[in-house]
């Protein structure tokens, strides 16, 4: 039996829409298991590490 989502689809547009109305350049979303939705900017998402396709491919 799968367990249902603790979130949807809808919940996660209204809250991009409303950083991107807030003038953020979103970096990343993070969902978490209990349903959270965390935003984070663009200048505080982690970075990964880097390979040798992020030379040629745009982030």
């Amino acid at each position: 039996m799968s367990a249902r989502a603790r979130f949807r689809q809808e919940d996660v547009t209204r809250a991009l829409k409303g950083a991107v109305a807030a003038g953020m350049r979103v970096g990343r979303i993070e969902i978490e298991p209990n349903g959270r939705i965390v935003i984070l900017s663009e200048t505080a998402a982690p970075t990964a590490d880097r390979n040798s396709w992020d030379d040629v491919l745009p982030v």
